[in-house]
């Protein structure tokens, strides 16, 4: 049995495809008995609208893209289930992208924004530069979500990961912690340099030295955390604490120095940053810095809409408030 056309349901309600049209576009130019006997129709027939067709016409696909540069980082479940909620609550499907921050990929993805197949894009870890992120902001609705590129004409949300880095650091200081090492990562990040400056900003405002040796580097995963703790532990004068700037490299630092017959924090306290789900189930738990990854998400996806929607004119830089958690790793 072949399926049931809009011809076939304009032809049981008695009205013109037209009007079946403006029926199932939601519009007010119909009357509600009207109204009701093409629903009758549609529901009697089985009839299913094609979306595609209707919503290139209409320009619109409600769909939106978010790229992620690692889809399996646990840091960003929380997050797109608040871009994923709001989404839905305002009738658009999102469509996750994995770019595992190459350019060629975020390239590939864009496509479909600049070929009309999406209406939007979020991107929480943009590898294009500020010029090239502002001509897209131009064209179409954009927004950065956690890491941003400074510079571009595009909205972002964020924390303030400076006074965040700082504060988890004067922690640590406060703890009598003098020798701190810390496990960062290479690139032009704004997060990472960010961190990096609020680390060292708490060491000189306690009067501490830095030394680059203390510094260490890692790739945001386990094993690269639990590598560079290795580094720390087999030093001749090695530090009393690490800061790591994410969780998952925090929980390799832990595992490093379990290994090394080494306890946490009697001999090396360790501290990390985002608060992901394992933070509070490892052991010891996790001290660490707690972003708000829900309402990053939801507010991500409502500044998306307000652009789609032509609300909103300037773009907005929102900054929300982070929270150290203080747990086992570090206290006593």
């Amino acid at each position: 049995m072949s399926a049931s056309t809009i011809q076939d349901v304009a032809k049981a309600a008695g009205v013109s495809v037209a009007t079946v049209s403006r029926v199932i576009n939601n519009s007010h130019a119909v009357t509600q008995s009207t109204r009701e006997a093409v629903m009758s129709a549609i529901k009697m027939l089985n009839y299913q609208p094609n979306l595609l067709g209707r919503n290139l016409r209409r320009t619109e696909t409600r769909r939106l893209l978010v790229l992620l540069p690692n889809i399996g980082n646990p840091f960003y479940a929380r997050i797109v289930k608040g871009i994923e909620d709001v989404a839905h609550k305002n009738g658009y499907n999102v469509m996750l992208c994995n770019t595992d921050s190459d350019a060629e990929r975020e390239r590939m993805y864009l496509e479909l924004l600049k070929s009309r197949l999406a209406d939007g894009v979020i991107f929480m870890a943009p590898v294009l530069g500020k010029e090239g992120l502002t001509e897209i902001g131009h064209n179409f609705p954009v927004v950065q979500c956690c890491e941003y590129t400074e510079g571009a004409q595009v909205s972002h949300v964020s924390i303030d990961n400076y006074a965040a880095a700082y504060k988890v650091t004067r922690h640590l200081i406060s703890a009598g912690h003098q020798r701190i090492g810390m496990i960062s990562c290479r690139g032009a990040v704004v997060s990472i340099m960010q961190r990096e400056s609020g680390f060292k900003k708490a060491l000189e405002d306690s009067g501490i030295s830095f030394s680059e040796e203390l510094v260490k580097y890692g790739d945001y995963s386990f094993n690269s955390g639990l590598r560079a703790a290795n580094q720390f532990v087999s030093m001749k004068e090695r530090p009393t604490a690490i800061f790591a700037i994410s969780d998952i490299m925090a929980i390799g630092a832990l595992r490093s120095i379990r290994e090394n017959n080494l306890k946490v924090p009697e001999d090396i306290a360790v501290a990390g940053f985002d608060n992901i789900n394992f933070a509070s189930m490892c052991y010891p738990t996790l001290t660490t810095i707690s972003q708000p990854k829900y309402d990053m998400g939801c507010i991500s996806m409502e500044l998306l809409l307000q652009q789609i929607r032509g609300e909103l004119k300037e773009p907005k830089d929102i900054l929300l408030e982070y929270e150290i958690i203080i747990r086992e790793s570090t206290v006593r």
